[in-house]
């Protein structure tokens, strides 16, 4: 197997590290690694604890390679945090061409320059998305390559970081023995691996509920209209289950997984969970009604929020497509249903796009979304990169052959 053709995708999150190793092939791309761990040493995305969190990386790898029989030397990682932010940002440039035929270079250029907003100098631009372009005034162009014209314009969803929690996960990932070849934002990974063209084409936004934060992309029209981070996760549920039931963090979170509900109105008021089947050391029985009023007042919080961010963008109530939900936090019984209706959007749990083989089952968990879109990024920049390496080579060896033919014309 060629070590060329495997691809890595690390997401790096509060609560977990999930890591997935795949093997491009011709037909697709074939699973041949998974790894798991708890995260330790992360707070709300961020590095607080840089050996604790090297050695849940690190624990996380071991298991991959272990399963994959290979080592992970490089890899595609996610990153979020409350941290990021997003913003529109335009660039403007002249064609370069005498001509006026616009070329890569001049749609590199004008991503340069959009990407050259005013930003802090603590801050770093993680990814510069374009949404449409502009020629001679002319907009809604998706695509400018070979067009013609003078002035080339793009509009973009500029999405920054601070610089210190970036290097600090860096580090942390090379003394685990990675080369971090990218970092992309959370949710625009997991859309990667759960999200249709047509569904980004009529709008839908995706929204990865990590155990400290709850990240978000809204697409539209193919593109990225907004995106965010909210500092409130899954974890949170798991402390108010604690404070409310006067457990440890441990056996609120045996309790939310195994007996929570975010729809109280489903639950049969009499139905009580045992406290000595979960903890030998615990004692008496609770409601479990009870339980799932207060993880209903948390969910509502985190929705209401999302729909505050939707209205920011005109977006509330009006995506085709509705709400994907991925990250741990989506697998909480009653969350779709709840989510339906303080949303009034359709919503589903994400599922895997993308063809796939090998170890399929491991993945299915919408935990995995993350990692699996990182995954398929790293693979289509590979491809990107080798497709433009062979137009670069066909551009020189026609420039070659046509220099030949001139030569043989001038010489006797």
């Amino acid at each position: 197997m060629s070590q060329r053709n495997v691809i890595v995708g690390i997401d790096v999150g509060s609560t977990k590290i999930a890591t997935t190793i795949g093997h491009m092939q011709e037909n697709g791309i074939d699973i041949i690694g998974v790894g798991y761990a708890a995260s330790n040493g992360l707070r709300k995305g961020m590095v607080v604890d840089i050996e604790e969190t090297v050695s849940s990386i690190s624990a996380s790898l071991e298991e991959a390679e272990r399963m994959s029989g290979l080592p992970v030397t490089e890899a595609v990682v996610s990153i979020g945090g409350i941290h990021i932010q997003s913003s529109a940002s335009k660039g403007v440039i002249a064609v370069s061409s005498p001509n006026g035929e616009i070329t890569d270079n001049d749609v590199l250029r004008v991503l340069d320059a959009a990407r050259a907003v005013s930003v802090p100098p603590n801050r770093e631009i993680l990814h510069a998305l374009p949404r449409s372009y502009a020629i001679d005034g002319q907009s809604g162009i998706k695509d400018p390559l070979a067009m013609t014209g003078i002035r080339l314009e793009v509009d973009t969803q500029v999405i920054s970081g601070a610089t210190a929690p970036i290097k600090n996960l860096n580090k942390c990932l090379a003394q685990a023995g990675v080369n971090v070849t990218e970092m992309v934002f959370t949710p625009l990974a997991a859309a990667r691996a759960v999200l249709s063209k047509r569904q980004r084409e009529i709008g839908v936004c995706i929204l990865d509920i990590g155990g400290s934060t709850t990240s978000f992309a809204i697409f539209e029209e193919g593109d990225v209209l907004h995106a965010g981070v909210l500092p409130i996760g899954a974890a949170h549920i798991t402390n108010d289950i604690a404070i409310g039931l006067r457990t440890s963090i441990d056996n609120a979170e045996i309790i939310k997984v195994k007996h929570g509900s975010a729809l109280p109105e489903k639950i049969d008021p009499d139905v009580e969970i045992d406290l000595a089947k979960i903890d030998k050391h615990e004692e008496g029985k609770i409601n479990r009604k009870y339980v799932a009023e207060i993880i209903e007042a948390r969910m509502h919080e985190i929705l209401t929020m999302v729909r505050d961010e939707l209205r920011k963008v005109g977006r509330e109530g009006t995506l085709p497509a509705g709400i994907i939900l991925t990250g741990g936090g989506a697998k909480l019984d009653g969350i779709v249903e709840m989510a339906k209706h303080v949303l009034k959007l359709p919503v589903q749990v994400g599922q895997l796009t993308h063809d796939v083989s090998g170890m399929v089952d491991n993945i299915s968990d919408p935990l995995y979304a993350s990692s699996v879109g990182l995954m398929l990024w790293g693979m289509e920049a590979t491809n990107a990169s080798s497709s433009h390496k062979r137009s670069h080579s066909n551009a020189l060896g026609g420039a070659l052959d046509r220099a030949k033919t001139l030569f043989k014309n001038i010489l006797p």
